[in-house]
């Protein structure tokens, strides 16, 4: 069996730089090697709403947003499976049967599921705080709680060899792992055990958002998206957070934890400096500049938006043409869905087959029994 790749994003808003560092700029890189006999980029709809359930509209609205996004960084429909989770039902049925292969216990230990939780505001599953945690702050739903499992459907169900994704998502492959281990030892070798394929510059495992956070995220307002405008993206880059000891210019100043060069880091390349900071040969030698003081926060960030702003220039044109074209989106989606659905529902079969329950299916057990009760009467 060839390489597969399955790897996606919840619709609650339009991806940001993090998502592109991340995941998606690797996933375009990826789909042009040719190494892949097969690529599904799935928009996680019914996972959002997981935690949106009082919100569907957001979830709706944003199905397009994210489709938009896709394509304009470079996914291509012809060889890449873009579709939409909810349009698979198998995917609802594999992960119901998953749940019987994970403890309650060995959920609430997912560092990820743990942090999620902590950054929506759900009450903690402590008996002795859940009348006191009920009346503060909303619980934490079953299916968002569960959702680990949900992932291990959506990755087993393409028989996904790898999965792009940040440092974050390591947890949750990791259960994935434990979930294919179960099966396959429980039912026989069915299920293919997946890999993470992180980014390959540090920068990129998690960018921070502007305002110096561990993580860029819409909910906490410091993202630069991939449609933001040219303009946005100065406002956003000359409030950005940097070293808060560099006061003066003759200062010395920080490179780590400064988010500014932990963007250049991300962003620049050498071919950048010519072009728009011709004073410097490098990004090493930059770096050594600021450190040693006598260069200003601004200059750096004049770079930073000029770098940043040829990157997505060519992603702004592509989403310009296809905001023009929003039934075509939609057509590419549905075909992506009926042959996602397709490939799911093939492991679906197998994985009935392995546990026992493909009763019609099975010729043997009904002439069997058939002839067993002939011969009782």
């Amino acid at each position: 069996m060839g390489k597969i790749i399955l790897t996606g994003d919840r619709p609650t808003g339009k991806l940001h730089l993090g998502h592109y560092v991340g995941s998606l700029r690797r996933r375009v890189e990826l789909q042009n090697s040719g190494q892949f006999e097969k690529i599904f980029v799935m928009i996680a709809d019914a996972q959002a709403l997981t935690d949106n359930a009082d919100n569907p509209e957001k979830v709706r609205q944003n199905i397009v947003e994210v489709a938009l996004d896709y394509l304009s960084a470079g996914l291509d429909p012809e060889r890449s499976t873009l579709f939409i989770q909810s349009q698979v039902p198998e995917l609802c049925e594999l992960a119901f049967y998953y749940m019987n292969l994970v403890t309650v216990q060995r959920l609430q230990r997912n560092p990820t599921v743990k942090a999620e939780i902590q950054l929506r505001g759900f009450a903690e599953n402590n008996a002795e705080e859940e009348e006191t945690a009920a009346q503060q702050r909303p619980g934490t739903p079953v299916g968002f709680f569960t959702y680990p499992i949900s992932q291990a459907s959506d990755i087993t169900a393409f028989r996904a060899t790898t999965v792009p994704a940040g440092e974050d998502q390591e947890p949750m492959i990791e259960q994935t792992r434990e979930i294919v281990h179960k099966f396959n030892s429980v039912y026989g070798e069915t299920l293919v055990e997946p890999e993470i394929l992180l980014p390959d510059n540090a920068a990129c495992l998690r960018l921070p958002g502007t305002d110096g956070k561990a993580k860029m995220s819409k909910s906490l307002g410091n993202c630069i998206y991939l449609s933001d405008s040219a303009d946005e993206v100065k406002k956003k880059v000359m409030t950005m957070f940097t070293d808060p000891d560099h006061l003066r210019v003759e200062d010395p100043g920080k490179v780590e934890g400064n988010t500014v060069f932990t963007y250049l880091d991300a962003f620049s390349r050498p071919e950048h400096f010519p072009k728009y900071l011709p004073d410097y040969a490098s990004l090493d030698e930059l770096k050594a500049h600021y450190r040693r003081g006598g260069l200003g926060d601004v200059k750096v960030k004049r770079f930073l938006i000029a770098v940043l702003n040829e990157t997505l220039e060519p992603i702004r044109e592509r989403r310009r043409y296809f905001e023009q074209r929003i039934e075509e989106v939609y057509a590419v989606l549905r075909t992506g869905s009926e042959q996602a659905r397709r490939e799911a529902a093939q492991t679906l079969n197998d994985v009935r087959r392995a546990m026992r329950i493909d009763y019609f299916e099975d010729g043997e057990l009904i002439a069997s029994q058939a002839e067993a009760y002939k011969n009782k009467a």
